[in-house]
């Protein structure tokens, strides 16, 4: 019988500026999908004139979420991260190449390789059940591989 339990998830970010010897992420958030990995569209196709399919090959940039618990050490440390790679007037950002590797509950890896932080919450929002809301932030990576 398949186990599918996700109790046991663990992240590892190494992000090269930021944090080179890595971080461990496990503080995930309760309210929302804890470690989101989407679909990726891998081609694309189109009609002819005349009714014929065309298809093509399209490169497109894997983007995984994490959420976490806001205010938690995780937290914490992904808000620095989120900040020192934001830009804005009279500041430059970090630069950061991050590796995050996801090391599921039976033994297996993925690892997205090449990536960038793309989004995140620059501080607490309130939810209306008068709790914070999760933290969310999100990248981009050019490849995954895994075990």
């Amino acid at each position: 019988m398949p186990d599918i339990s996700g109790f046991g998830l663990r992240l590892r970010l190494v992000a090269s500026v930021t944090f080179p010897n890595g971080i461990e992420l496990t503080q995930f958030a309760d309210d929302a999908d804890p470690f989101d990995v989407p679909s990726q569209q891998v081609a694309d196709k189109a009609m002819g004139l005349n009714g014929d399919l065309i298809t093509w090959k399209k490169a497109n940039p894997i983007t995984p979420t994490i959420n976490l618990v806001p205010a938690s050490e995780d937290d914490r440390n992904m808000a620095v991260l989120l900040e020192n790679n934001r830009v804005g007037r009279g500041k430059q950002g970090a630069r950061d190449v991050i590796t995050l590797t996801g090391i599921y509950p039976d033994g297996s890896t993925k690892t997205f390789s090449n990536g960038v932080i793309t989004d995140g919450m620059p501080a607490n929002g309130v939810a209306s059940a008068g709790r914070l809301k999760s933290k969310a932030y999100a990248f981009a990576f050019e490849n995954i591989s895994g075990t």
